[in-house]
């Protein structure tokens, strides 16, 4: 059990948002006693394509979908913060926020790529990673460049049930 001063913070494009996001979030703010997990959205995810909803459609959908749980904190940051890179997000809410142990939430499935994420060092010095199960994942996941450079240190796997829903299955139903 962590501090109730400590965050969460579930980045992405949430393109769309849906309740896996919302799971995940729930499971956080149990299984780690996080004061708040917030939901950060970012206008484009430089490694995809053109999102299908737009930036102020997702950010309604994501606050529409949280509306009940005040412990889910949906962010509009990128005016802020001028950028949709994870590094200057976590410069922004440890520097001038003052946050400390912030906790990034992540699928296994972005593990893969994260060494190819701007500054991805800097991400895991400055936060702990909190890494849940997707099927398919897990595997190359625990393999990848990022967690053989982490060594277990300011890594969590969570053993969840897996969640059998994506916005990139959405997306190709729409």
């Amino acid at each position: 059990m962590r501090k109730k001063s400590e965050f969460g913070i579930l980045g992405g494009s949430f393109d769309p948002p849906h309740k896996g996001h919302v799971k995940i979030s729930n499971i956080s703010l149990k299984n780690f006693g996080f004061k708040k997990v917030y939901w950060v959205i970012a206008k484009k995810n430089p490694l995809k394509k053109r999102p299908l909803f737009s930036f102020k459609e997702r950010l309604r959908m994501c606050r529409a979908i949280n509306k009940k749980n005040s412990k889910i904190k949906v962010l509009n940051l990128e005016k802020k913060i001028k950028s949709s890179k994870t590094i200057d997000l976590i410069n922004y809410l440890t520097k001038v926020k003052k946050f400390k142990n912030l906790y990034f939430i992540i699928g296994s499935d972005n593990l893969i790529n994260f060494h190819k994420w701007t500054k991805w060092k800097k991400i895991v010095k400055y936060s702990k990673l909190i890494v849940f199960s997707r099927k398919g994942y897990d595997k190359r996941g625990r393999n990848s460049i990022v967690v053989k450079y982490l060594n277990k240190k300011n890594i969590i796997f969570v053993k969840n049930s897996f969640i059998n829903i994506s916005s990139s299955s959405i997306r190709k139903k729409v």
